[in-house]
């Protein structure tokens, strides 16, 4: 072969050797190291490919807090408190996570800024409940959860429903597919379960127009009778976590709890902003969980 063949022929190979060098680099996956310089193969005349871009890796939220902290001096969080540190749920319609948490020890700190220090506490066990609470946000360290009690009374800030986060390794967890659906403008009250609807009212008393029923997202609290509460006629009372936005406080007490209960009365706008229903209904909602998901809508 002579001279002209032989360069040919190595310059057919050297090709060759280029193409599939490109061709393994063009291939590599995105997440793979990005490169820095042609390979060794690649001659002079190819141009060198742009680097890829660094992986970047998921986020877990906020970082892990270990720090023990003094507990005597932080209110609860309980349906008698105001909290102006604590947060008001930013999300009234946002989802829930499909769990519930319960702190570990009699009390465990809640935060307004996974960054700073807590504002209250989260009870293990309180007289009025409120201590099963639902996630709206898990994070790897962190979960924020809905709470009871206020921010502020309705004459003095934003009575809405309030939140706070809580330290993943505080709480222990437990899965709940369950939640209720109000709709004030149809006249209906679902419980869903799993996904599956169970229509519980077709018709229901709420609030009037200056004391009207919160709407939004919170959760069952506490459900139990009072016998002082004639109108109830002995049926349980299905508490929420939510309180009045009108009212500071309501037949004497410092507080105007919001709850599903039996009355004589349960059509149309004409509460104090709870939800009045028939027999059969508050039979249904009281058979909740406590800390079950709760919307009430217009």
């Amino acid at each position: 072969m002579g001279r002209r063949g032989i360069a040919w022929v190595v310059g057919a190979v050297v090709l060759v050797a280029v193409m599939g060098a490109g061709a393994v680099w063009m291939m590599r996956p995105a997440e793979s190291a990005p490169l820095t310089s042609p390979p060794p193969t690649l001659t002079a005349e190819r141009p060198t490919p742009a680097a890829a871009p660094e992986p970047t890796s998921t986020p877990t939220g906020f970082p892990e807090n270990t720090t023990a902290y003094d507990l005597s001096t932080l209110p609860a969080s309980d349906v008698f408190s105001v909290i102006p540190a604590v947060l008001v749920d930013d999300a009234p319609y946002g989802s829930f996570t499909g769990e519930v948490v319960r702190a570990r020890e009699q009390a465990v700190p809640v935060f307004a800024d996974p960054l700073g220090a807590p504002v209250s506490l989260l009870l293990r066990d309180y007289v009025y409940g409120g201590t099963t609470v639902p996630v709206v946000e898990r994070q790897e360290h962190w979960v924020k959860v809905l709470l009871t009690g206020r921010h502020a009374v309705p004459s003095q800030g934003d009575p809405g429903q309030v939140a706070g986060w809580v330290r993943a390794g505080d709480v222990e967890s437990a899965s709940l597919d369950t939640m209720v659906e109000v709709s004030i403008s149809a006249r209906t009250v679902d419980v869903w379960r799993g996904g599956v609807r169970e229509r519980v009212a077709t018709d229901f008393a709420w609030g009037t127009a200056t004391t009207p029923t919160p709407l939004g997202r919170s959760f069952v609290m506490h459900v139990g009778t009072d016998p002082e509460l004639w109108y109830t006629r002995g049926h349980p009372i299905v508490y929420l976590s939510v309180q009045s936005p009108t009212l500071d406080g309501f037949g004497g007490s410092s507080v105007a709890v919001t709850a599903f209960h039996y009355h004589d009365a349960h059509s149309g706008p004409i509460s104090n902003g709870c939800l009045r229903m028939s027999a059969d209904a508050i039979s249904a909602l009281a058979a909740l969980a406590v800390g079950t998901p709760v919307y009430v809508r217009s």
